[in-house]
C-alpha cells in the first residue's frame, strides 16, 4: 500500500463526462489498495473566462480581488470531483489551498509557496477518505489573504503537498502520453520520452515546454520525488521524471539520447537600453530595479561599448505580461542612468535543445546552428547552459525552427503522437 498524488488539469476535467472519468481513475486507484490525495485544476478554460469577465468589470482588477475570483474555478472543480467520488460508492473530502494548509507568500498572482502543512489532508487519508485538494492556491501567513501562485500553479501545488505528505509519486496528468521530443502539436513526429532528468525537463520547463512548470520540477528536485507524466484519456505508461535515467548516472547511460528534447516559447519579449554608460554599478542599478518589481529576467547581452562614446546597450527578454511595467519602471530611472532610448520588441520566439548528453558530444552547436541557417532563421540573442542551447528568432520563423532542429538530430518517429486535448495541460 503506498501513497499517490494525482493531479488533473484543466482538460481532464473539462465537462461532467470527464469529471466522471476522472473519477473512476481515482477509484480504481483507491481499491488497489493506495491511499489517494488529488489535486484539480479548474475546469477547461474557466480560468481565461473568469479573467475576461474580471477585464470587462475592469481593465485594471485589483490584485486581491483577482485572486478571490479566480480560486473559484477550483472550487468548482473539486467540489464536483467530490461528488462524482461519491456517487461511485468511496468518500472524498475537498479542500480549498488554505484548508490543505499550502502557505505562500503575499504576491497576488504569482505567489510562491512557503510550506505546506497538510493536517486535515492526512487526517482525511487515515479516515479511509480520498482528499481532494484544489490546486493554483493559498493563503498568506501574515495577512490570511487568499492567493494564487501562476499559471501552471496547480503542478506545484501537487508536488509540494506529495513532498510534504512524503508519497511515493507524484502523477501529473495531462491531455498527452507524456513528455515529447517537442510540443506534438507543431511536430506530430515527436517521440514520447520513457523518462528524463529533473535537470533536462527543469530546462524545457524553462524554455517554454508547457507539460510540466518549472516550479513543480524545482520542488520535486529538491525533495527527490518522481513525477510520473501520462494521459487522462489513456492508460499508457508515460514519461518518469527521475534523478537519473534508469541504467546509469545522467550523461552515463549508453543508450541515452544526446538531446532530450527540442522547446519553444512566444511569451517572451525583448527590451534593448540604447547607450547606457559604461561604467560600475550602471548594469546592477539596472536590474536590481527590474528584480525590485518582481520581474523575472531570462536573457541577457551587452554589446562591447565603443571606445569613442563610453557607451554600450544592453538587451534582455522577460515575459510579455511584464513587458510595459518593465519599461515604465526603467524611463523612470532614465535620468538616473543616463542611457538614451528603450526599445520594446514582443515579436520574438525562444527556441531551445536540451539534452545532458550535449556533454560528451562534440559537435552539438554546429549543427543546431547550421539547421537554423539553413531554415533561414537569423539568430538575435544566444544563451547556453552545461546542458541548453537558447536562441532569440523572429516569432513567425519559430515553428519552422524547431521542426528543422527536431529532424537534425534525429528525434522524429514514424507514429504520430495523439494529442486528447488541446491546450497541453
Amino acid at each position: 500500500m503506498g501513497l499517490i498524488v494525482q493531479k488533473f488539469g484543466g482538460s481532464s476535467v473539462a465537462d461532467a463526462e470527464g469529471l466522471k472519468r476522472v473519477a473512476s481513475r481515482i477509484v480504481a486507484t483507491k481499491k488497489a489498495g493506495h491511499q489517494v490525495a488529488v489535486v484539480v485544476s479548474a475546469m477547461g478554460d474557466t480560468t481565461d473566462e473568469l479573467l475576461d469577465l474580471a477585464e470587462q468589470v475592469t481593465p485594471m482588477p485589483n490584485g486581491r480581488e483577482l485572486d478571490m475570483l479566480l480560486t473559484a474555478g477550483e472550487r468548482i472543480s473539486m467540489a464536483l470531483l467530490a461528488m462524482a467520488i461519491g456517487n461511485l460508492g468511496h468518500e472524498a473530502r475537498s479542500f480549498t489551498g488554505s484548508q490543505a494548509g499550502v502557505l505562500t507568500t503575499s504576491t497576488h498572482g504569482k505567489a510562491r509557496i512557503i510550506d505546506v502543512k497538510p493536517g486535515r489532508i492526512v487526517e482525511a487519508l487515515n479516515d479511509g477518505a480520498i482528499a481532494i485538494v484544489a490546486g493554483f492556491q493559498g493563503i498568506n501567513q501574515d495577512t490570511n489573504d487568499v492567493t494564487t501562485l501562476g499559471r501552471g500553479g496547480s503542478d506545484t501545488t501537487a508536488v509540494a503537498l506529495a513532498a510534504a505528505l512524503e508519497a511515493d509519486v507524484c502523477e501529473i496528468y495531462t491531455d498527452v502520453d507524456g513528455v515529447y521530443t517537442a510540443d506534438p502539436r507543431i511536430v506530430p513526429s515527436a517521440r514520447k520520452l520513457d523518462s528524463i532528468t529533473y535537470e533536462e525537463m527543469l530546462e524545457l520547463a524553462a524554455s517554454g515546454a508547457k507539460v510540466l512548470h518549472l516550479r513543480c520540477v524545482e520542488y520535486a528536485r529538491r525533495f527527490d520525488l518522481p513525477i510520473h507524466v501520462r494521459s487522462s484519456f489513456s492508460n499508457n505508461e508515460g514519461t518518469w521524471v527521475v534523478k537519473d535515467h534508469p541504467g546509469g548516472a545522467s550523461g552515463d547511460n549508453m543508450e541515452q539520447a544526446i538531446i532530450a528534447g527540442v522547446a519553444h516559447d512566444k511569451t517572451e519579449a525583448k527590451i534593448t537600453i540604447v547607450g547606457v554608460p559604461d561604467r560600475t554599478g550602471v548594469a546592477a542599478r539596472i536590474f536590481q530595479t527590474i528584480a525590485d518589481a518582481d520581474i523575472n529576467i531570462d536573457m541577457i547581452v551587452q554589446n562591447v561599448s565603443a571606445a569613442a562614446t563610453g557607451l554600450t546597450d544592453i538587451s534582455f527578454t522577460l515575459p510579455k505580461s511584464d513587458g510595459a511595467e518593465a519599461t515604465r519602471i526603467l524611463k523612470d530611472i532614465q535620468g538616473e542612468i543616463g542611457f538614451h532610448s528603450i526599445q520594446y520588441d514582443d515579436q520574438i520566439g525562444k527556441l531551445s535543445l536540451v539534452g545532458a548528453g550535449m556533454r560528451s558530444h562534440p559537435g552539438v552547436t554546429a549543427t543546431f546552428f547550421a539547421c537554423l541557417a539553413d531554415a533561414g532563421l537569423n539568430i538575435e540573442m544566444i544563451s547556453t547552459s552545461e546542458i541548453r542551447i537558447s536562441v532569440i528568432v523572429r516569432e513567425g520563423d519559430l515553428e519552422k525552427g524547431v521542426k528543422a532542429a527536431h529532424t537534425a538530430f534525429d528525434l522524429d518517429v514514424d507514429d504520430e503522437a495523439v494529442v486528447h486535448g488541446g491546450t497541453g495541460r
